[in-house]
């Protein structure tokens, strides 16, 4: 017959199943469950087909309460402060601030980009991967900028919808019984046609693209 696992007594049976009951984090009920049946004479096997538990991990959860006692038991990693960040709230506060503005090279951000920033402020070398990690966490997205033209009048833009919807309405009014529906023709271009590259901004910011285009229009 195997030998029974024997049990220190930090605690009395009746102790282990109060904080049993009573544990409100379930790894910590988990483990004082399985001492709690330990305690009581019951087998290994038994334990681990109650518990769902392997064997080895009971005897290394048993190891530790024998010579530690209730410290041992529970989810440890809730008292791990976890590893250090690389920026602290001040420096991170300066990323995004020259996250909002135009690299030096005059192109745009990405993830070498600002670990070559993160290199050169703390003086070490910093992987592009760390980039890309804290444009993530400063809840950057990327998106593909809506391309306006560079010569483009917003206000002649808005008066020209402006006559388009009075057009229509006219156009309705005179014919109310017919359907009117306003169609768009769009013609074959040579030249150039800028392409628009995904950009780094804010999730709630829709980014616009100043371009030039250069193209002919053939009909």
């Amino acid at each position: 017959m195997p030998k029974r696992i024997q049990i220190a007594p930090h605690l009395s049976v009746d102790e282990l199943e109060q904080h049993y009951r009573q544990a409100q984090d379930a790894v910590e009920s988990r483990h004082y469950h399985i001492i709690w049946l330990l305690a009581q004479g019951k087998r290994t096997e038994e334990v681990a087909e109650l518990t769902g538990y392997s064997r080895s991990w009971i005897y290394e959860l048993v190891w530790g309460y024998n010579r530690l006692g209730a410290d041992s038991l529970g989810d440890k990693r809730h008292d791990n402060p976890g590893a250090t960040p690389l920026l602290n709230d001040v420096q991170q506060a300066q990323l995004w601030q020259i996250l909002n503005e135009q690299p030096s090279d005059g192109d745009l951000w990405d993830g070498p980009k600002v670990a070559e920033w993160m290199s050169q402020l703390l003086g070490r070398k910093i992987h592009p991967q760390r980039g890309w990690e804290y444009l993530r966490a400063m809840e950057m997205r990327l998106r593909r900028p809506r391309p306006e033209h560079q010569d483009s009048d917003p206000e002649a833009q808005e008066a020209w919808k402006k006559k388009l919807a009075q057009t229509v309405e006219a156009v309705q009014q005179e014919h109310p019984e017919a359907t009117v529906e306003v169609w768009a023709e769009d013609e074959h271009r040579i030249g150039l046609h800028p392409v628009n590259r995904l950009v780094w901004v804010p999730f709630a910011e829709q980014p616009m693209a100043s371009v030039n285009w250069k193209y002919q229009w053939l009909w």
